[in-house]
């Protein structure tokens, strides 16, 4: 009689474990049958250097200490899940291929220049770089750039965007990109027709130009809609999310599914297998 063989979970390591979304990932992988935490880190002035990081994070000690070096991190991990700054990531890019660890990357706000770099390191080790982990905002994006395609310019693009009053920064990151979608799908360039916001006498609408509105209030986590206007008709694509842990389980499948790949740069469409 044989017996079947029992599979390893995947060891997947945190950066910035202490930040919101880092303390969101440790919960999520915490809970997952299939995955175990191997690491986790914090910047060197963080206050909760030194803590173990389940106390932080709400669920019970778990016996890993927040440290400030990746190294033990990267040689004890699987995948590392990054969300912490550029210049970081870019760090941990060059751990990643020394102890050749996958790595998810959701940090923003990375300069054309260092999104180049990311890119180069990628040749040596597989890597994911995504600015929004949510599988349902991934899918809108796909669909939105679908629908982009198959309608002409008879249809007006509008897209509205919604977040808590403490968000700093608009249209979101996330509305961006999914104009960056629909511009794709239409074969334009967003920066020659975005209209960022109106006010005042705006004359009327440009053809071809994709709008944006913002609204702020509240603890909204995130509403995103695209609207596809035409005479007599409307379609519209709506992603609304009520808890920032769709980003955590969203980065732990990008885990499970980087694990093992050839180096490259890949991003959530190619963990969802969604068409370009």
């Amino acid at each position: 009689m044989s017996l079947k063989a029992v599979e390893k979970p995947l060891r997947i390591g945190v950066a910035g474990a202490a930040g919101r979304m880092g303390r969101m990932i440790v919960t999520e992988v915490a809970r997952t049958h299939d995955c175990m935490l191997s690491g986790v880190t914090v910047a060197e002035n963080d206050p909760n250097r030194g803590l173990d990081v389940g106390e932080i994070a709400g669920i019970g000690r778990q016996n890993i200490i927040l440290r400030h070096s990746p190294v033990e991190m990267f040689e004890e991990s699987d995948v590392v899940i990054d969300f912490t700054t550029p210049a970081a990531s870019l760090e941990h890019c060059l751990l990643a291929h020394r102890y050749n660890t996958a790595l998810v990357i959701g940090t923003t706000g990375f300069s054309d220049k260092q999104r180049e770099i990311l890119g180069n390191h990628a040749n040596a080790v597989p890597i994911i770089g995504a600015p929004n982990m949510s599988l349902g905002v991934n899918i809108l994006a796909a669909l939105t750039e679908q629908v982009a395609r198959l309608l002409g310019e008879d249809f007006d693009i509008e897209i509205f965007e919604m977040h808590h009053r403490m968000k700093v920064d608009a249209p979101s990151g996330t509305a961006l990109a999914l104009g960056r979608a629909a511009a794709e799908g239409r074969g334009i360039d967003l920066d020659e027709a975005m209209v960022p916001a109106r006010t005042g006498l705006t004359g009327m609408r440009k053809s071809g130009s994709i709008g944006f509105a913002v609204a702020r209030g509240g603890d909204v986590v995130g509403d995103h809609t695209v609207m596809f206007c035409a005479e007599g008709e409307r379609i519209e694509l709506t992603h609304k999310a009520s808890s920032r842990a769709i980003y955590a389980r969203g980065a732990i499948r990008a885990a499970r599914w980087l694990h093992g790949r050839a180096p490259g740069l890949y991003t959530m469409r190619d963990v969802l297998g969604l068409q370009p």
